[in-house]
């Protein structure tokens, strides 16, 4: 434990969020330092320019993966200072990258993005192990308001930069990332263990002093015991349980619509605004991309408001209704621009940019948050552990390819042409939440299985007579 005295609990869920705020800006930085990288170094190959950028996600990919074998056994506040020493260290040993040094750069931020993938998966594990019960609900949407807020601090750093000669401009914006992470460090060295994983160490007693800096007196002694009783279940759950589990017959369906939802959130195309709208504005005005820093912020005020429109919405409508919503106008979003492009060919080339803008601000409020609750809801405990990161593996594969082709796919074809095809996935993805997806708002995780038993039965009837 960090210290014997006591910490407030505003302390507590500041500081363990905060790790969201060092996910997004790690996620924002790049967009600004992209354009003066790319001058500087006098960048033409989108291969190279694809990877430097998306390095990040494919680190993030084993990140992830081991943080959370590794936080069972060292504890989430301890993963979590390692991640911000990581993140601290790789920021700065980017800003110091030698002139040309394409290759170095790219194994520096797949380094770095061991720490993002960290962070992705801790911080919510961390929180949600922390906050009472009648808070959870909306912990996946507080969380995702902190990395569009670090999303939004980036893009106004890189903003105020911009003026700097470009190797020195790009050079701070990339090691400016170090300072939330310092922040971070600071902060969580005063944090406690989460109560949970004390009680899987056996320290009962460091269990009870952290639940009484965050619960009343009375909940005391019940929570402990729910916690006690968890672990049991889920270390039982976790002897039974094997890869081939996520594929057997009991848990395929579930397994299918968790990771499926994971999937096609990102190849659905929300990165290749975020990392590369002054390059999309670049390519529609002709303007330099480094003049058009101020679309990030635009982009970043419009993430965080759907964050907090989130928050509002999130127990007032089926996970389901809005995610189709979310799909619809998102893939219109990007299948018009390409529809007027062929109908009237000389319409301004802006128009797109304020299609993007549409796309971001519902993709905001449905998809982005309501990814991670799906997965939180869908997964039945038996499998929970391994299908959640699965999940998550999944969902930063599609982070990474999409950050890599998306400039490969514009030197070989209209931006328009681009976007429609992510429009149609997004038509997909709709199509996907309708036919495999059960509805888990207001349902325990006993009647979700349920559901998703009676779906895969009928699904199966079906594909049988089709035969």
């Amino acid at each position: 434990m960090a210290s014997k005295k006591k910490i407030s609990s505003g302390f507590i869920y500041f500081f363990g969020s905060f790790g969201g705020i060092l996910f997004g800006y790690d996620i924002g930085v790049m967009t600004g330092a992209l354009p003066f990288l790319e001058h500087d170094w006098s960048l033409t190959n989108a291969g190279l320019i694809g990877w430097i950028t998306s390095a990040v996600m494919f680190g993030a990919i084993f990140g992830g993966a081991i943080s959370g074998q590794l936080s069972d056994k060292l504890g989430r506040r301890k993963m979590i200072l390692i991640s911000a020493l990581i993140f601290a260290l790789g920021s700065l040993l980017s800003s110091f990258a030698p002139n040309q040094g394409s290759i170095y750069l790219i194994g520096v931020r797949i380094f770095l993005g061991l720490a993002v993938g960290a962070a992705s998966a801790l911080v919510p594990a961390y929180m949600s192990e922390m906050s009472p019960a009648r808070l959870r609900g909306r912990l996946t949407g507080i969380n995702q308001t902190m990395i569009v807020s670090g999303m939004l601090i980036s893009y106004v750093v890189d903003f105020l930069l911009k003026g700097l000669p470009e190797t020195f401009a790009w050079r701070l914006m990339l090691g400016s990332a170090a300072v939330p992470a310092i922040i971070l460090f600071a902060g969580v060295l005063r944090l406690p263990e989460s109560p949970r994983f004390l009680v899987k160490s056996g320290d009962l007693a460091g269990a009870k002093e952290v639940l009484s800096f965050i619960r009343p007196a009375d909940e005391i002694a019940g929570e402990l015991e729910d916690i006690q009783s968890a672990a049991v279940d889920e270390s039982a759950a976790a002897k039974n349980t094997s890869w081939g589990t996520l594929f057997s017959s009991k848990y395929r369906y579930l397994v299918i619509a968790g990771v499926g939802v994971a999937a096609f959130q990102q190849f659905q195309g929300a990165n290749a605004i975020f990392y590369y709208i002054p390059l999309i504005v670049q390519q529609a005005t002709g303007s330099a991309a480094s003049s058009a820093l101020l679309w990030p912020i635009i982009q970043g005020i419009i993430l965080v408001i759907g964050s907090l429109v989130f928050l509002v919405i999130a127990d007032k409508f089926n996970r389901r209704t809005l995610l189709t919503l979310g799909g619809l106008v998102m893939g219109a979003s990007f299948i018009l621009p390409a529809i007027l492009n062929l109908l009237i060919p000389n319409n301004n080339p802006m128009l797109i940019v304020v299609f993007l803008s549409v796309y971001v601000a519902f993709y905001s409020f449905t998809w982005a948050p309501l990814t991670w609750v799906l997965i939180g809801e869908v997964f039945p405990l038996a499998v929970r552990g391994r299908a959640s990161g699965l999940a998550s593996s999944f969902n930063w594969i599609g982070s990474f390819a999409v950050g890599l082709l998306f400039p490969i796919m514009t030197q070989s074809m209209s931006q328009e042409a681009v976007f429609g095809i992510f429009g149609i996935i997004c038509l997909l993805g709709v199509a996907f939440i309708r036919l495999f997806v059960p509805e888990t708002k207001g349902r325990t995780l006993e009647e979700i299985e349920e559901q998703g038993t009676q779906s895969r039965k009928a699904y199966t009837t079906s594909e049988s007579r089709n035969r």
